[in-house]
């Protein structure tokens, strides 16, 4: 398949191609890990990912912290 090709599919089909490498990955995971601690996995890596996403957006850390906890408990 040359480069066009490719790119032509990704264009055209990129959510089912990501769909189906996450689907993937996520079955091998279950089989290797057990169900409990691939949602674990994923838990953290969605919460990593907002944190993560919150930060680029230039918002401050403590102000995401004080919508989350208790106020005054991050101090």
């Amino acid at each position: 398949m040359d480069r066009e090709m490719l790119e032509g599919l990704w264009q055209t089909h990129r959510g089912r191609i990501v769909g189906l490498a996450a689907g993937l990955l996520f079955g091998f995971m279950v089989l290797l890990l057990g169900v409990f601690k691939t949602l674990f996995l994923l838990i953290c890596a969605v919460g990593g990912y907002l944190v993560g996403k919150k930060i680029d957006q230039k918002e401050d850390l403590l102000e995401i912290l004080d919508k989350i906890l208790p106020p005054g408990y991050h101090r």
